[in-house]
């Protein structure tokens, strides 16, 4: 039995989600029929990290088990033909039977994306987040270095509480504005700051940790807006964390706004 890795971005725009569901076309479910479609085989994929609907990918990490011969490179260019515009097979692996795409992960690298400007552009009403009112980025930035370390996060969790444990660990948190569409620089921070920084319409947080909650990176984004446009302070941030109040949190940011940039694994 052969162990293979698949490397996946995607447009989640159309999607419920990355996991199989009743109410709508899952990410998941197009993966899985493209390769029951090349392989004649039935394979559950496992996957490192189950996006919402909405949310979108440049470095998802996904493995699945067959008996098949077909080479890697065969396998990558196989699922692309069975596979919608919108999923792109970017990397394909054969990697020893104990990795585990979820459990083997080490820490994920989110990324979310303002424009943060009073007019939008159509075009990128689906993979940004638009917020028309100035925000002050470094602000946002200073309030993001309390949550550096280990806490519990659950008041930044939507399902709370949930089966196991709201502890996690985040290892950056990086606030900072870009001149350009920041989505591809992935493994390090979108941009490095920009001198003119007031002119430039994008805002990135960038967020890497061991592990995520359901809508932690959105809650934290719609807690560090309500920083940025001076409502509260970087230390009311720290006094969240502390209360494990979910209702004390900032809103939802929208899911538009959000990638899965890199999935990190021990070598």
């Amino acid at each position: 039995m052969r162990n293979i890795k698949l490397t996946l971005a995607y447009d989640g725009s159309e999607y419920a989600g990355w996991q199989v569901q009743p109410n709508g076309l899952s990410v998941q479910a197009c993966v899985e029929s493209a390769i029951e479609q090349l392989t004649q085989q039935k394979s559950s994929v496992l996957v490192a990290g189950r996006t919402d609907a909405g949310v979108h990918a440049v470095g998802q990490v996904a493995n699945f088990q067959t008996t098949s011969s077909i080479p890697c490179n065969n396998i990558q260019s196989g699922l692309q033909r069975f596979l919608p515009d919108s999923i792109s097979v970017r990397e394909v692996s054969e990697v020893d039977a104990s990795f585990h795409a979820t459990y083997s992960a080490v820490q994920k690298r989110y990324r979310y994306v303002i424009h943060n400007m009073p007019v939008g552009y159509p075009f990128l009403k689906r993979y940004v987040s638009e917020f028309s009112r100035p925000l002050d980025e470094k602000q946002m930035h200073t309030a993001g270095q309390f949550l550096l370390g280990k806490h519990d996060f659950r008041c930044f969790e939507s399902h709370y509480p949930n089966k196991a444990t709201s502890v996690r660990t985040v290892k950056e948190l990086t606030v900072q504005r870009a001149s350009i569409w920041p989505v591809w620089s992935a493994g390090q921070p979108a941009a490095m700051p920009d001198s003119h920084s007031s002119s430039s319409e994008f805002i990135t947080v960038d967020i890497v940790a061991d592990g995520f909650l359901y809508n932690m990176v959105r809650t934290i984004v719609g807690t560090l807006i309500e920083v940025g446009v001076g409502r509260w302070s970087p230390e009311d941030v720290q006094k969240i964390l502390k209360l494990m109040d979910r209702s004390q949190a900032g809103a939802t940011a929208p899911a538009c706004g959000l990638y899965l940039i890199q999935v990190d694994y021990e070598l």
